[in-house]
């Protein structure tokens, strides 16, 4: 039945549609810290916004029956990553501050979306070691320029805590590969 709604011409319609628009809302959420971000460091910015792109383009390539592994690997490690980062990230909000805002709510609930799209969608990708390989490496370079270099996504109550949301977001990343290799390489390999 899942496989039936996921495969659905007008699911994955509105589904391409909903990605688009949220990827559009997203980097216009980031606007005022892409505003105050230097020109080499924008692309690295906004992560979610770039995460869902990386969906809607496999969405577009997936309503077409093709595949594009790549976008494939940096969609659900990115959707994974940034999903549940940004859950936990809105949860500590609400417990260092004592409360969350509307938004705050709304973002939990679109990224444990993002998180869970991702990977609804895993029996479809064809994610290889080295289409994998990229995504990791994407991921981890993005860690660097968040922490090393300071561009992580502005939560003011929590830039205090930039060290340790450093070194968690690290292995966030770590497990994200390995879940992604055992979700999809993996299960591949165990199913020929």
């Amino acid at each position: 039945m899942l496989k039936y709604i996921l495969l659905d011409k007008r699911f994955l319609l509105a589904l391409f549609l909903i990605n688009f628009f949220g990827t559009i809302y997203g980097y216009i959420w980031y606007k005022s810290q892409l505003s105050i971000t230097p020109d080499i460091f924008l692309i690295f910015v906004p992560d979610s916004p770039t995460a869902s792109l990386f969906f809607t383009i496999f969405l577009l390539f997936f309503i077409f029956n093709k595949n594009v592994p790549y976008i494939e690997a940096l969609a659900i490690t990115s959707l994974f990553k940034y999903g549940i980062w940004a859950v936990i990230m809105n949860i500590l909000t609400l417990v260092v501050e004592g409360n969350l805002d509307p938004t705050g709510y709304m973002l939990m609930a679109s990224h444990l979306g993002m998180a869970v799209q991702g990977l609804l969608y895993v029996p479809f990708y064809k994610i290889k070691l080295k289409h994998l390989t990229v995504a990791g490496i994407v991921l981890l370079h993005n860690d660097i320029i968040d922490y090393v270099f300071e561009m992580m996504p502005i939560y003011s109550s929590l830039t205090d805590y930039m060290n340790e949301i450093g070194y968690f977001t690290f292995w966030l990343s770590i497990l994200t590969i390995i879940i992604t290799y055992m979700l999809t390489i993996r299960k591949n390999k165990e199913n020929l």
